[in-house]
């Protein structure tokens, strides 16, 4: 595997070499000082080019940073797909190396270039030809720290969570497993993530970034509060996933009162109780039930 130094002397010669690139910069996971670093993180690269005709003409081009195994072009597929583009702005390539390494590679307009890295407080400049790359500071995640919640996103969060309840309890009792678990992944689990990221952002002054799909929430939450989360993912079998149901209900409803109570934000105590008891009805029902009727 290529190391950093032999990677980033590969990216920035190439930038050297050929006059139609004027500048270089990096952004994401290796220019944050707060991610993990490991073997598996990618090289989020830019090249400012002068324009981007030529280089999409040929795709060999990219064939100087190493064998491929396979690789993605992102804005191609949106073309093929007849969806909209400005392939005359930016173009990318998402690259798989056999040696290990990733590079995801794109080329930028100048003025597009410039107001991405206006845009992103991540960006490391490391090749300016003509010297127009805008002056910037050190990076810094702060863009992506989790923001304090308005009382209404508290308290859309919280309906939302409860009112989705009825459709993954309906999906269960009927057996469509396929259903019931897009209902408690697609909708109910991001209202979980919210409320755990706030619930992490109040704990730290809301000065911290929880990641996609929360991969740093584990730093912010207790190792039983972890533990919880983790008993939320369940495998196919049907009582497996109500078990996690229920765990997800217990875990969002203790942490949205904690964040509630904290940002002095009413939380809809009988709102919870009714989808509870609804949820809880739905699971003890009989197969062939005629009625729902909660006494």
């Amino acid at each position: 595997m290529r190391s950093e130094k032999e990677m980033m002397d590969m990216i920035l010669g190439v930038a050297e070499r050929d006059e139609r690139i004027r500048g270089v910069y990096m952004n994401g996971s290796r220019t944050n000082p707060n991610a993990p670093h490991d073997i598996f993180q990618d090289y989020d690269i830019v090249y400012v080019v002068r324009e981007t005709a030529s280089f999409i003409a040929d795709e060999s081009w990219i064939d100087v940073f190493g064998r491929r195994l396979y690789m993605q072009m992102p804005d191609k597929m949106d073309g093929l797909r007849g969806m909209e583009t400005d392939f005359a702005n930016h173009y990318a390539y998402l690259m798989q190396f056999a040696d290990g390494n990733r590079m995801d590679l794109t080329i930028m307009t100048p003025e597009y270039g410039i107001r991405n890295i206006r845009h992103d407080k991540l960006c490391v400049i490391l090749m300016d030809k003509d010297g127009v790359l805008p002056e910037i500071l050190a990076p810094s995640d702060e863009s992506h720290w989790v923001k304090k919640p308005t009382a209404a996103e508290y308290f859309c969060c919280c309906n939302e969570f409860w009112w989705m309840q009825n459709s993954v309890g309906k999906g269960l009792w009927r057996r469509e497993m396929t259903y019931a678990m897009d209902m408690l992944n697609l909708y109910i689990r991001p209202q979980l993530f919210r409320m755990l990221s706030w619930y992490a952002g109040m704990r730290t002054g809301f000065s911290c970034s929880v990641g996609k799909s929360g991969k740093y929430l584990h730093n912010y939450l207790s190792e039983e509060e972890y533990g919880r989360l983790m008993r939320t993912y369940p495998n196919s079998d049907r009582e497996c996933v109500w078990k996690a149901v229920f765990e997800m209900c217990s875990l969002f409803d203790e942490m949205a009162r904690r964040v509630g109570e904290k940002l002095g934000y009413p939380y809809q105590e009988e709102e919870a109780k009714g989808s509870l008891l609804f949820l809880d009805h739905t699971h003890g029902l009989a197969e062939d039930a005629e009625d729902i009727q909660i006494e």
